[in-house]
């Protein structure tokens, strides 16, 4: 769909991208010239997801209820490239000159509710934490009710964090420190190309043959096909890799808003565990928490991205299911999410490319709780 330059949409693209730049600045003003490219990478980011309707949550979906495989072997390409990158930067960055760190965390009991529950949850709530993000800033006004649930979900688990902090738990493991980065890498590509033949057999033993891809139509209006989506969000993990040092995160940033907005309201969260050593993040303008303004640049990129596809129309009549689904949602992602160490991008995307076999176990409990989300979502007519 062509879009005028002097139609309305255009003109809430140029406000977006201006939003980004101002964000940018204040980011930089804040905490110095990281924080503000990190912003415009979050930017990226938006405008990627969206183009090219790159959901976890669709493609976990239709693998179950379609047989269909192309969004699960879209998501192996973004880890897979995104790893040939981290491996040898979480490795040998401080040699090579840009030194990085994984996500390598102990998976647990906790851990496997939490993943459970964010898989449930996205089904439900329709998004994941990326698609959150994006389908809210590009006018989703029941995303918009999901992310408020997230956020108030990941605020209240930081409540309870120490008590489930107490269950047993697998120490963290390094494939990376285990293998070497080529070994790492080789055993991924493995797992991860096994799948992937997995779904084109089980594709092709139910339709016959593998579904043909969308294609890219436009790189600025889109839509991308999703191979061109992997390798735009491979750009922004390697980005966000080079740049912030770490891989890309997104749920952590909830949890900060819904403290924030307690705090704010006088509901004393400097004093529970979690936020006892993070007391700064509570002062400090949220501009310095580099997962907000990545966040951010998310929201406002998928808004631009939106505009420009000429499909920013925000529908304000939702019914009484949509709503509390979406609340449900919100809520299961929120909490879980906390337990979990992350969301879909932070746990499972950001574990994989740590080369942390959390990343694993989180895909597996994520995917058995989003088996039984889709479930309830057909019962409650979903589709």
């Amino acid at each position: 769909m062509a879009v005028s330059l002097k139609s309305p949409q255009t003109a809430l693209a140029v406000v977006a991208f201006g939003i980004i730049g101002l964000i940018s600045i204040g980011a930089y003003a804040a905490a110095g010239p990281r924080q503000g490219i990190a912003v415009l990478i979050g930017g990226l980011a938006g405008i990627s997801l969206y183009h090219a309707s790159f959901g976890f949550t669709a493609a976990w979906r239709r693998i179950v209820t379609e047989k269909r495989g192309s969004g699960l072997r879209a998501q192996f390409v973004l880890i897979l490239l995104t790893s040939a990158v981290s491996f040898p930067l979480i490795a040998w960055g401080d040699t090579l000159g840009w030194p990085a760190g994984g996500f390598v965390f102990p998976f647990g009991i906790a851990a496997a509710i939490g993943a459970f529950m964010f898989g449930a949850g996205m089904q439900l709530g329709g998004g994941c934490g990326s698609g959150t993000l994006f389908t809210a800033g590009g006018g989703s006004t029941r995303m918009m009710i999901t992310l408020a649930a997230f956020i108030l979900g990941s605020v209240c688990a930081t409540a309870h964090l120490h008590l489930w902090g107490q269950l047993p738990k697998l120490q963290p493991v390094s494939l990376i420190r285990e293998f070497g980065p080529q070994g790492a890498f080789l055993l991924t590509a493995l797992v991860l190309g096994f799948i992937a033949l997995l779904t084109v057999w089980l594709e092709r033993r139910a339709h016959g043959d593998i579904a043909p891809a969308r294609k890219t139509e436009s790189v600025l209006q889109g839509p991308w096909s999703p191979m061109f989506g992997a390798v735009m969000l491979a750009v922004v993990g390697i980005a966000t890799f080079i740049v912030v040092g770490r891989p890309w995160g997104i749920t952590s940033a909830f949890a900060l808003w819904g403290a924030k907005a307690f705090h704010f309201v006088g509901i004393p969260v400097e004093t529970w565990p979690y936020w006892t050593w993070q007391k700064g993040a509570l002062e400090n303008s949220v501009l310095r928490d580099t997962t907000s303004v990545m966040n951010f640049g998310i929201i406002f990129g998928a808004m631009a991205a939106a505009a420009l596809a000429g499909k920013y129309a925000p529908l304000w009549k939702l019914t009484r299911r949509d709503v509390l689904t979406a609340i449900a949602g919100g809520l299961l992602m929120g909490y879980g999410a906390r337990l979990a160490y992350g969301c879909n991008i932070g746990a499972y995307l950001g574990g994989l490319v740590s080369g942390s076999l959390h990343g694993w176990l989180w895909l597996l409990f994520g995917f058995l709780g989003s088996m039984v989300g889709v479930r309830l979502r057909l019962k409650l007519g979903m589709g």
